[in-house]
């Protein structure tokens, strides 16, 4: 799920960069896949090990382990097959993923003068806002109509499961207004003529700055989308792969999640942990992401620049 966060569209997060920067959504997604491949299996299994030994306590099995809420148990046949599962869940990635291998191996990876039919297709299926919505679309068979739920339970879900993301909706305006604010107060301006010149790659001060924000103000989100309107004009100066950019910030923004982000308390509830064991794990676990996307990051440009 952090991985997501910072690396994968069709998140929100990584979506709003990429518009603020002019980045191709398919891009990155190709190359946040192979980031978010590396640095969930480093952040995960592997540092689990080491978390074992340092903080043994933070593994020891709680109970119920949840405290949020009631944990419902599932039963086989109440459950939608595996397949069909993973099939719902990626469904907006493959279509993302479709639009984007029509584009580099019909039209090279460049917008066509004249498109055809077919090309306004993809490109339609292939935006973000619309993948999702045809996904939500085949959910609600997957999930709902196809395992014989009425209309009026998957009306029931889809207002729970809006209610849950308002909040999100929020804090991406805020953050969003906040950039703004910054970018029109000159701050853009100031920080990219502070280093011209400077031998710092835009990548890393990209990473940086998002690092500095996310420990200031806590939000992903907001860290990501402010220091996204930061770095635009320096980017365009050095050249620097919009796909590239947009990475750089979202691993930048995952960094050092402590005390004023909702996701470590959700974290440390969840698991029943205490403020100390959320900061040897979750709080490590996050930082670790960052720092691997960020070198992953800086390989793909040697790579691709």
């Amino acid at each position: 799920l952090s991985v997501t966060h910072g690396f994968l569209p069709p998140h929100p997060a990584p979506v709003a960069i990429a518009q603020v920067l002019g980045a191709n959504d398919g891009k990155v997604l190709l190359f946040g896949f192979v980031i978010a491949i590396i640095a969930a299996y480093i952040a995960g299994p592997l540092f689990s090990k080491m978390a074992k030994k340092y903080a043994p306590a933070a593994f020891e099995r709680k109970g119920n382990l949840s405290s949020i809420g009631e944990v419902k148990q599932f039963t086989p046949e109440e459950s939608p097959s595996f397949g069909l599962s993973v099939l719902t869940a990626l469904f907006p990635v493959i279509l993302l993923a479709i639009s984007t291998i029509y584009k580099m191996t019909v039209n090279g990876g460049v917008e066509p003068k004249n498109p055809t039919t077919i090309d306004s297709i993809v490109e339609f299926i292939g935006s973000p806002s619309i993948a999702m919505l045809i996904s939500l679309f085949f959910a609600m068979y997957t999930m709902g109509w196809g395992r014989k739920r009425s209309t009026a339970q998957i009306m029931e879900s889809l207002e729970n499961a809006v209610k849950s993301i308002a909040m999100l909706l929020l804090v991406i305006g805020g953050g969003g207004a906040f950039k703004q604010v910054l970018i029109d107060g000159g701050v853009g301006k100031a920080v990219a003529q502070l280093f011209i010149g400077s031998p710092i790659s835009p990548l890393i001060l990209g990473w940086l700055v998002a690092v500095v924000l996310r420990i200031a103000l806590g939000s992903a989100t907001v860290a990501s989308l402010t220091a996204a309107g930061i770095v635009a004009p320096l980017m365009s100066q050095a050249g620097v792969d919009p796909a590239l950019m947009v990475l750089a910030i979202g691993a930048g923004s995952l960094a050092a999640s402590h005390v004023n982000d909702a996701g470590f308390w959700m974290f440390r509830e969840y698991f029943d942990l205490t403020v100390k064991q959320t900061l040897q794990t979750w709080t490590v676990l996050e930082s670790i992401i960052s720092v691997v996307g960020i070198v992953m990051v800086m390989g793909l440009n040697l790579l691709f620049h």
